[in-house]
């Protein structure tokens, strides 16, 4: 009831053109500080991540699905290739990251269906060489980049609300991260030698 009864007392002052008296100011400035609510900065973003619109998330997609096929030509030629003992166990595991690129490109490719867009059918460009240790390397920088850009693409999943495909992504993420601790250690390395802190899941 003071409430409504302060409020009427503002509206007559109004009326007559007179000053308000300083406790119905400090009401009136309570009011409004009250009803406006924080303020929401449009440009935020959740955890940091940039605002996309959905067609800019399926071009990113089809960007890592891009590099997905890269890696699994790449696992399949270097499987093959890499010769002497000391590769035989490396080997066999790029042989079995081959398979495991395959499920991700399927998972990737399903996203971008279930966003409305069409799957690439380009994959992006295969180093090739004849020194085991390079062709490792090329490997291990591939999947760095991969990590980069799903850290992102996480994020960005969030931003728009699509949590299960966030989900789906962190999934791969963990299966990209085996890939580089079995990279780092054929090279000798620690993953935190040949990676950022952006390159690691």
């Amino acid at each position: 009831m003071a409430r409504h009864f302060w409020h009427l007392v503002c509206i007559v002052v109004a009326l007559f053109q007179g000053p308000f008296p300083p406790f119905a100011e400090e009401m009136m400035a309570t009011k409004q500080a009250t009803t406006a609510g924080p303020r929401i900065d449009p440009a935020a973003s959740h955890d940091g991540a940039a605002s996309i619109r959905t067609e800019e998330l399926i071009d990113l997609l089809n960007e890592d699905l891009a590099r997905e096929y890269q890696a699994i030509i790449a696992y399949t030629v270097y499987s093959q290739v890499l010769k002497g003992p000391q590769y035989m166990t490396i080997a066999d595991e790029l042989e079995k990251h081959a398979k495991q690129e395959l499920n991700h490109a399927l998972l990737i490719a399903k996203q971008i269906d279930y966003l409305g867009g069409v799957p690439t059918a380009a994959p992006k460009p295969v180093m090739v060489s004849t020194d085991a240790e390079e062709m490792l390397r090329f490997d291990l920088d591939n999947e760095n980049e991969t990590v980069r850009n799903y850290r992102q693409r996480v994020r960005q999943c969030e931003g728009l609300g699509e949590y299960a495909m966030a989900e789906v992504i962190r999934g791969i993420l963990v299966n990209e991260q085996e890939h580089q601790i079995d990279l780092a250690t054929a090279l000798g390395k620690d993953v935190a030698e040949l990676t950022t802190p952006q390159e690691r899941a």
